[in-house]
């Protein structure tokens, strides 16, 4: 754990299958000035073991915050939130859905299974690079998160 002037960095976990989303968002973190360790699941099936630590993740870090794409392969972003709210242990974790699907019933569903808050992907860095700086200062200054436990 990476500890800096007091503060512990902040544990991510990223599922995105897009080499290029998770590229950006690693920019971002770092042009934000966040520290943190960015842990990414290329799908659902790999966010959910990382999640409960089984196989090569046993020794995974606990997230303190999830960025969850919505459509994957293997299993998508909508299950995984499913999952993730229905076990006692994983539901306090915020999830930002981060998708490029702008349909309303995506939105409502996505709340509907609890998510923390829903954001439609910009195309360009500068608007990626926005979004990361407004939610680390939402999630990690405004707001107090739970423990790890």
């Amino acid at each position: 754990m990476t500890v800096h002037h007091g503060l512990r960095a902040i544990e991510i976990l990223m599922v995105e299958d897009s080499p290029i989303d998770v590229l950006m968002a690693r920019e971002a973190l770092d042009q934000a000035k966040v520290l943190n360790n960015l842990s990414v699941a290329e799908n659902g099936v790999e966010a959910m073991a990382f999640l409960r630590k089984e196989g090569k993740y046993c020794d995974a870090p606990r997230p303190d915050l999830i960025f969850l794409d919505l459509n994957m392969p293997r299993k998508d972003g909508r299950e995984v939130l499913q999952e993730l709210k229905a076990d006692s242990r994983l539901k306090v974790i915020p999830v930002v859905v981060l998708t490029t699907s702008k349909a309303e019933e995506d939105i409502v569903k996505t709340y509907g299974l609890h998510a923390n808050c829903y954001i439609t992907k910009p195309v360009d860095f500068e608007r990626f690079a926005e979004v990361v700086k407004t939610v680390q200062d939402f999630w990690f200054t405004i707001v107090t998160l739970p423990p790890r436990t």
